[in-house]
């Protein structure tokens, strides 16, 4: 039976990219996934077939390895971060019941969450909320709950993709929910580029990361009551000492 690996390509490539997803694509003859993320692997397996589709055309693309995989070869579909975190495991798990002889394996990857929060240092070290702010898929009024219960729960809120051209303000607008029930002072960071060249972070208040710029290769940490700054790091404390100030 010929399998279809959902591959998590981690954040960028290379040095962040698993073990176990490096020899899936060192072994699936053909790699499909979104033009983007084939271009950053391309020349790490220039023997292998590639094929891709642009954005907005993911059920296309899971199709697409169901029938290669129907013609005797494996497929790697591949995904940026990890495929069952904002990827393609799911859509492909979906279309996959018109194919019962297909099997499925997820390969896990470094999401941008992880990736990200290690630029910082440590903000996720205690609950924490991963929510989307592209409204391609989900109502803005569905994201506009979540953002307000994520906010007064004092979740760590992590936020993908916080803008794009057609959305310059919605990072705004989530600010604006989140400081209802947080201090301006609140500890936040960004990143950019996670683990790819032109990779950078700051690290700001809330107030300040409403007003700031960023696009869909920024990922956002607005941290919790507890969240600290310390040596340019961000800083969740776990609880597991009692916090004397900001030491």
């Amino acid at each position: 039976m010929n399998r279809i690996y959902v591959t998590g390509l981690g954040p960028g490539a290379g040095d962040q990219m698993t073990i176990k997803a490096r020899k899936v694509l060192e072994h699936c003859p053909v790699i499909i996934g979104y033009t983007v993320y084939i271009d950053l692997i391309r020349e790490m397996f220039p023997d292998k077939v590639f094929l891709s589709t642009p954005m907005r055309q993911e059920a296309e693309r899971c199709r697409m390895a169901f029938r290669e995989a129907e013609k005797g070869r494996d497929v790697a579909m591949v995904c940026s971060g990890d495929s069952g975190i904002y990827g393609m495991a799911g859509l492909i798990f979906e279309i996959g019941r018109d194919y019962p002889d297909i099997e499925i394996e997820v390969v896990p990857g470094i999401t941008a969450a992880s990736g990200g929060a290690a630029v910082l240092g440590a903000p996720l070290m205690h609950d924490f909320a991963v929510i989307s702010l592209s409204d391609l898929l989900t109502p803005w009024e569905t994201i506009e709950k979540r953002l307000d219960a994520a906010a007064q729960a004092d979740f760590v809120i992590c936020l993908y993709n916080p803008s794009s051209r057609k959305r310059a303000d919605y990072l705004q607008k989530a600010c604006d929910i989140i400081l209802q029930h947080r201090d301006p002072g609140n500890v936040c960071g960004i990143v950019r580029n996670i683990g790819r060249d032109g990779e950078s972070c700051q690290i700001m208040t809330l107030e300040k990361l409403r007003d700031t710029g960023t696009d869909m290769f920024t990922t956002v940490f607005i941290g919790n009551s507890k969240t600290f700054e310390w040596n340019g790091k961000m800083i969740t404390p776990r609880g597991y000492k009692e916090e004397k100030g900001n030491e």
